[in-house]
């Protein structure tokens, strides 16, 4: 191979290529005051001015995620977010050491959420309610009395004014303070704009009473749908006095603080599903502890108490309290909570348990192997509250959007108000469209357009089973069009089980004919004593025809129709052999059985002609085959497979209804993986693939245009997930799998593939109708406003909806099924 050409010596060095800065730990900040779009970016902006912080800021779960990459206090963090104008909260933090510094990120950093985040807190629900219920009592008095003039007693101006100024002041302080707050650091948000509207439209109210005439006894006012061109010209000078906008600056901060507690409400209706997975897990455990004496004691702990290692009872009904390992007992766990999965999942010595899962029926004892963060549970709570947490790509284009929005929309009213005048078109129409401009300007719906459909879809992917690991995957989900499934574990149940056995016709033994049974029972007794997993897979078939004849004991001791194993043997990779005695009605037959490969077997001695062309064909279709044979003669032919999951076909039906093109891949020879194509449906197979290839083979599809997704379980399956446009990792597959993947499906059933990017597309539409409906209605309210078209006061209650509709229609996904 050619060497690299030679660089000239008047050549300056070529300047260093920079690695890739690699996160060193996280830190999750609680933020409070946010309200808008606006405070969103002006959060970010401070944070990511700290050096070696990244922040990804979610309006609707009022949580910062900030990615490091070198040793940052928090108290930095903190002060960075005060800065802008707003508290902080550490929740949650690594405490992960650089791996080149060596040095720990600090004090602070080991801690664990406290407290859930995944909406606002209760308390400011009950805070905007109390405003709303004062507003809303004080502000029909305040209507009543400004439209209908036959209402207007003598002197009503001056009680509009008293009912008013409480509803424009204490009701509507949260919008003058975050404003306050806002300006202080020479910023604006939407609530600038709806205090700046309240402000001018108290103020005019109060000028027109108090100084402009509209406050003389007796007076009456005619109330307009649209502003009266010429009344109050000249400061009041003209014959009409000028309008009172109190039950504007009322019917506003009423509507406002209806759509925000709406939106509060619903916003907590989002984080639901993510608070029942929190708190799903058990709270105390029967701790089994054993005394000097052998005698094991029982005693009932917080959950905390556990250590790795420790056992613990479980008694029906009562929940799992930790991921563990059955040391004794049978029964079924529901583990509907986590995985979605309706039908109970049988357990015994040696199964896998789940905390948070339900045991239904039998006493168990676990051996806790996960406690804490390690979890199950724990990992699914942070990849959903990480998902949350993220920021879709079409988020960021609104967030940008937002961020100039209100000094646009400050020009925008000045600019109306000043073109009125210049026309001609009075003082207070101009002011009246200013105000509208406003107040129906302020998009808070475009700020929650993304994050609440994200809440609802991620928490519902949680309930069914399905996480997402970060918003971008919605994206992904839509380019797709091409799925490689692995076929162990995924399409198949990834463990043989024998589906065949064939006899020799015309042979018979010593003693009696072979039989199906016969060959099953003889060689089950032989692979009962190795480890191999057809071995397993043979013996377990055979241990459930059981014996022949009752439990009668024989002379020797042995149960009557059962076999007794002697001399065993086990030629790794080819077979194995042993002596097996049953005993029949007192006799005792011995018979060296061997099982194992033809080629093995004749070398043995064994006359494997008969049988030669069974096993061949079996091989040609796809199956796993060994030989069993006494006597001289191989008797039968033992047929496995690793059987197709029962509802694979069904998802690779799903897959092609939504535009994906499955392709097959597996290590497995040709003819296992046609058979196992066929069998679902699939029409382009790739065998015979070594594990560290897998790879390859998603990078040539990528080559060929096509936009890969990648759905596997194990170990040799991270790379290729990795490299695919989007990966799927079944929940029944290794750690590694499920942190190389982008999609981790909890309950292992493939119909999971189809569900989640169904979900994830569901998901990303919502977002796109709630973004269009949030732009749609600034860009057609706005010019109405400017041409003095909508009243303030429908203004305040057509921005108040906006908001409310973008929520509810992101709750639509908690119907998604």
């Amino acid at each position: 191979m050619a060497g690299p050409n030679p660089v000239p010596t008047s050549a300056p060095p070529a300047a260093p290529v920079a690695a890739p800065v690699t996160p060193v730990g996280f830190v999750d900040l609680a933020v409070g005051g946010m309200t808008c779009a606006s405070c969103v970016a002006r959060v970010e902006k401070k944070i990511n001015k700290v050096p070696g912080a990244t922040a990804t800021v979610n309006l609707a779960t009022e949580r910062a995620r900030v990615e490091l990459t070198e040793d940052v206090d928090t108290a930095a963090l903190i002060k960075a977010v005060e800065s802008a104008g707003y508290t902080a909260t550490v929740m949650r933090s690594s405490a992960v050491e650089h791996a080149l510094s060596g040095h720990s990120m600090g004090e602070g950093h080991a801690m664990d959420a406290v407290e859930d985040t995944s909406a606002p807190e209760r308390d400011r629900g009950a805070d905007l309610r109390r405003r709303l219920v004062v507003a809303a009592a004080l502000a029909v008095p305040v209507v009543l009395l400004s439209m209908i003039p036959a209402l207007q007693f003598r002197g009503w101006q001056w009680v509009v004014t008293a009912l008013a100024l409480p509803v424009v002041t204490w009701s509507a302080w949260p919008f003058h303070r975050a404003a306050a707050r806002a300006a202080r650091h020479a910023a604006s948000t939407m609530d600038t704009l709806v205090s700046l509207g309240i402000i001018a439209a108290t103020g005019w109210s109060l000028w027109a009473v108090l100084i402009g005439g509209a406050g003389e006894l007796g007076l009456r006012m005619e109330p307009t749908l649209f502003p009266r061109a010429g009344a109050g010209d000249a400061m009041g000078m003209g014959a009409t006095p000028p309008e009172l906008y109190f039950e504007v600056a009322a019917v506003v901060t009423t509507f406002l603080l209806a759509g925000r507690y709406a939106e509060h409400r619903s916003r907590r209706r989002a984080g639901d599903a993510l608070r029942a997975l929190l708190s799903l897990g058990a709270t105390d455990v029967a701790l089994l502890t054993t005394g000097d004496d052998g005698r094991r004691t029982e005693s009932r702990v917080p959950v905390e108490a556990l250590a790795v290692g420790s056992l613990f009872a479980v008694r029906p009904g009562e929940k799992v309290a930790t991921d563990g390992v059955v040391v004794e007992g049978q029964s079924a766990v529901d583990t509907s909570l986590l995985t979605g999965e309706p039908v109970p999942v049988d357990v015994g010595p040696g199964s896998q348990v789940t905390g948070a899962t339900v045991n239904t029926s039998g006493y168990l004892v676990v051996r806790a192997t996960r406690i804490g963060e390690e979890t199950m549970l724990a990992q699914i709570g942070r990849l959903v509250t990480q998902a949350q947490t993220g920021k879709a790509p079409v988020q960021r284009l609104a967030d940008r959007i937002s961020a100039v929005f209100v000094p646009v929309v400050i020009v925008l009213a000045l600019g109306t108000l000043t073109v009125w005048l210049l026309t001609g078109g009075g003082v207070q129409a101009a002011f009246t469209a200013a105000v509208a401009v406003l107040i129906i300007a302020c998009p808070c719906a475009l700020g929650l357009a993304t994050p609440t459909a994200l809440l609802v879809g991620t928490g519902r992917g949680a309930q069914l089973g399905i996480l997402i690991k970060g918003p971008e995957i919605l994206e992904s989900t839509r380019r797709v069009d091409t799925v490689v499934l692995d076929k162990t574990g995924t399409v198949t149940e990834g463990r043989m089980a024998l589906v065949d056995v064939l006899v020799a016709e015309g042979l018979t033994g010593a003693d009696e004919s072979t039989s199906v049974d016969e060959v099953l029972r003889l060689a089950g007794a032989v692979e009962a004593l190795s480890e191999h997993p057809i071995a397993r897979a043979i013996a377990g078939t055979a241990a459930e025809i059981g014996p022949r004849a009752g439990t009668e004991v024989g002379s020797d001791g042995v149960v009557i129709g059962s076999a007794q194993v002697t001399e065993f043997v086990n030629d790794p990779g080819r077979g194995v052999t042993g002596v097996v005695r049953t005993a029949h009605s007192g006799l005792d037959l011995g018979r060296r059985v061997l099982v194992g490969r033809p080629g093995w077997l004749r070398g043995q001695g064994i006359d494997t002609a008969p049988l030669d062309a069974r096993f061949d064909t079996a091989e040609a279709d796809g199956a796993t085959a060994v030989m069993a044979a006494w006597n001289g003669s191989a008797r039968g032919v033992l047929v496995l497979r690793d059987p197709v999951k029962a509802t694979s076909a069904a998802a690779v039906d799903e897959l092609r209804r939504l535009g994906l093109n499955p392709v097959l891949l597996t290590g497995d020879n040709p003819g296992a993986a046609r058979a196992a194509a066929a069998q679902v449906g699939i029409d382009e197979v790739v065998a015979q693939v070594l594990p560290a290839d897998k790879v390859d083979v998603v990078r040539r599809l990528q080559d060929q245009g096509r936009v890969v997704a990648m759905v596997g379980d194990g170990v040799n399956d991270a790379a290729a997930l990795a490299q695919a446009d989007l990966g799927l990792a079944m929940g029944t597959g290794t750690d590694v799998a499920m942190q190389a993947a982008d999609i981790t499906l909890v309950r292992g059933d493939l119909r999971s593939a189809g569900q989640s990017i169904r979900l994830s597309r569901r998901t990303l539409r919502i977002i796109k109708q709630n973004l269009f409906w949030a732009f749609a209605y600034n860009v057609a309210a706005i010019p109405l406003a400017a041409l003095g078209l909508l009243n303030p006061m429908i203004a305040g209650a057509a921005m108040a909806f906006s908001s409310v509709l973008v929520v509810t229609n992101s709750l639509r996904l908690r119907r998604f099924a």
